[in-house]
């Protein structure tokens, strides 16, 4: 009635063999927990394998990044729960009486304060999109000293950010923010490697971050 061939009893596997599978499988397991995502994921790299392959770096920024999202949260909850702070600095403000304007500022023309600033021309330029939760790096390749002047800005709102050097035994972390919309500067190289920034975006609603560099590097490449 069935055309359904039943497999025979020496072809299905034995107790032994399913045991000797299963041991096979939660060893594997293993390895991959405490060799890539503990590295990648918390920073935890008690075999080093994760270092080598550049994981614990990515790590450290995961947990520095979500150790920020909790101090904004802390942050906001305190903000709602005192209200009459801000009302107190909106009474200072009305009351407050604005000085007159030196003459020297008030007969500078616009246009003079405009043609006075030079336009600079950048190298690279690099716009990323980032949607609610999503973070990103971008590196530039540097040797041990070299200087590079950088400004970025975000489209649609704020980011988190960490700007830091990585290199083979070698890292290091510049600068942080929470909530920032923008930042220059020069971000000169503490050893010859890899030193960029890296963005998340914290927000509910997607955000442009747009990247323009100069100077002395060899390499600008988006990292992940």
């Amino acid at each position: 009635m069935y055309n359904s061939d039943t497999p025979l009893r020496a072809e299905l596997p034995s107790s032994k063999q399913l045991v000797r599978s299963t041991i096979l499988a939660v060893i594997s397991a293993l390895v991959l927990l405490v060799a890539v995502v503990l590295p990648a994921e918390y920073g935890i790299d008690p075999t080093g394998i994760g270092r080598v392959l550049r994981m614990t770096e990515m790590g450290d920024v995961k947990q520095q990044l979500a150790s920020q999202a909790a101090a904004d949260a802390a942050t906001a909850t305190s903000a709602t729960q005192s209200p009459a702070a801000g009302a107190a600095t909106g009474m200072a403000a009305v009351d407050a009486t604005p000085s007159p304007a030196s003459p020297a500022a008030a007969t500078t023309p616009k246009e003079t304060i405009q043609a006075a600033a030079p336009k600079i021309e950048w190298r690279d330029e690099m716009p990323v999109t980032l949607t609610p939760g999503e973070g990103t790096e971008i590196k530039l390749k540097m040797v041990q000293g070299a200087k590079a002047q950088y400004s970025w800005v975000v489209e649609g709102g704020v980011v988190n950010f960490d700007t830091h050097g990585d290199a083979s035994g070698k890292s290091i972390s510049y600068e942080k923010g929470r909530a920032v919309a923008s930042d220059d500067g020069v971000l000169e190289a503490a050893f010859t490697g890899n030193h960029g920034w890296y963005w998340r975006n914290r927000g509910k609603s997607n955000v442009k971050v747009i990247l323009r560099t100069r100077g002395d590097y060899t390499d600008i490449k988006k990292m992940m």
